[in-house]
């Protein structure tokens, strides 16, 4: 593999710059002094923030953007072989390297780079560490998988020896990583398009486990499905937290407020250690907050700062995110597209004061909506009425058949109100008839469902 050396800046050219995780590790480089250039679909906020510190960006993917002055091209897995670029890169003999690859050898030049995996929750607890490290003056590095008001963005370079970085399971992509302490969060089944089943998935977790050194830590979520198959034999020391009682950091007596914000008496070792209140919603937070409550024990970071910080977070872009209110309906957004996620954000909005609960739901990939369409039914059927959109391709082409008609149907059987429309304007239109005063709608998924809520707020 193609070694960067940081003391000796050179050109670097994304495919796809305008990823949330590109545009982080470009912003990354050209901190470092490396000439940037890349390329993407159409402009964003984030490729034109990247062009005011001096990328040369180009729109839309073309061969030509490929000059001989390109030293590494990097490009992420949602890139096809026959594109242009990466094909014009081959053709020229200049080295490419995956996202991860880059982000592994980032890392590197860290003394204490901390990765955060899991099913769900990955750029919610990213969110949550970087807060604290930054309420704690610790000036860190951070890459988030979405926009962090705090740091107006989704990277922070700082000169600190904390380097703080989401790490997906997706295509093994967290295989090329250095960390120094690892969060595995949860895991469930996901990204089917790639692994063949739970035990592939596992499988995957238990060697990015193993990645750690010997005098690196392991935070696990004891709840996890046989936790101690993940665990057993491992060099590094592993530090437990969960609903388990047993769990060397858990909670007690969680209470919510009249926002679905929790608080909890924190247990340590068996031990309560007084209350932790959190800005954001859900018990889903709150575990969380426990591994980042044991991260920065670790750390040895002052607790009253953890626990100001967690209290102070009130969530990260597109997470139980508060958009705005229009004719009394109170508009949110989140970026839930697996049906756990499904169930913890409608679970959480239960707590939140409304009436009516609308759920306009953009199901993600089509093999997705294929492996889950009963699950995605069960969940979605805790909204009072939900609202389907066409399937939000991403990457993938629909080969094998199916529709939002088929999520529609078994909606249907579990008596649950629902609608299906294939265009945003008649969403829109729907919504503006039969959303009431004192109603609470929820637009959710990882595509671009955003623009629904902010079409009708007049954004």
């Amino acid at each position: 593999m193609y070694q960067i050396n940081f003391n000796t800046p050179i050109h670097v050219h994304f495919i796809g710059i305008g990823g949330i995780s590109m545009s982080g590790l470009a912003q990354i480089l050209i901190g470092a002094g490396f000439t940037v250039s890349g390329s993407d679909a159409k402009k964003s906020p984030l490729t034109q923030h990247l062009a005011s510190m001096g990328a040369k960006i180009s729109y839309p993917q073309i061969a030509s953007s490929i000059t001989d002055s390109i030293d590494l091209v990097v490009y992420t897995a949602a890139i096809a072989h026959d594109n242009p670029e990466f094909t014009a890169a081959g053709e020229k003999g200049i080295p490419l390297m995956t996202r991860a690859d880059l982000l592994g050898q980032i890392m590197k030049n860290y003394q204490m780079p901390i990765a955060i995996s899991g099913t769900h929750g990955k750029t919610t607890t990213t969110s949550m560490i970087s807060e604290v490290l930054l309420a704690a003056d610790a000036d860190p590095t951070l890459s988030i998988g979405g926009i962090l008001k705090s740091i107006g963005g989704n990277i922070r370079v700082g000169k600190s020896e904390f380097f703080v970085t989401e790490a997906c399971e997706y295509t093994n992509s967290f295989l090329s990583f250095f960390p120094r302490i690892s969060i595995i969060l949860n895991i469930e089944e996901d990204h089917m398009d790639f692994f063949k089943d739970i035990d592939d998935i596992r499988r995957s977790f238990r060697r990015f486990a193993e990645l750690l050194p010997e005098d690196g830590c392991l935070i696990i979520n004891k709840d996890i499905d046989h936790v101690e198959q993940l665990v057993e034999g491992l060099r590094c020391k592993v530090t437990t937290f969960g609903a388990d009682a047993d769990a060397d950091y858990s909670y007690a007596d969680a209470v919510y407020d009249a926002l679905g914000r929790a608080s909890y008496t924190l247990v340590r070792h068996g031990q309560p250690c007084g209350t932790v209140r959190l800005g954001v919603v859900g018990e889903h937070n709150i575990l969380n907050s426990l591994s980042v409550i044991a991260l920065m024990e670790l750390l040895r970071f002052d607790s009253d700062t953890v626990r100001g910080a967690l209290s102070a977070f009130s969530g990260t872009d597109r997470r139980f995110e508060f958009k705005g209110e229009v004719a009394g309906v109170k508009i949110l957004d989140d970026y839930a597209h697996h049906p756990t996620e499904i169930t913890a954000t409608l679970k959480a909005a239960a707590n939140y004061p409304h009436n009516t609960l609308w759920c306009v739901f953009q199901p993600h990939t089509y093999t997705r909506t294929r492996a889950f369409l009963k699950d995605f039914a069960k969940a979605l059927s805790l909204a009072d009425k939900v609202v389907l959109t066409d399937i939000y391709a991403a990457r993938e082409k629909n080969t094998i058949g199916i529709s939002s008609a088929d999520l529609l149907r078994e909606l249907e059987k579990t008596g649950t109100e629902c609608y299906y429309f294939q265009s945003f304007d008649e969403i829109e239109n729907f919504l503006l008839k039969n959303c009431i005063n004192g109603d609470l709608l929820i637009t959710m998924g990882a595509g671009d469902v955003v623009k629904i809520g902010e079409n009708l707020l007049g954004w």
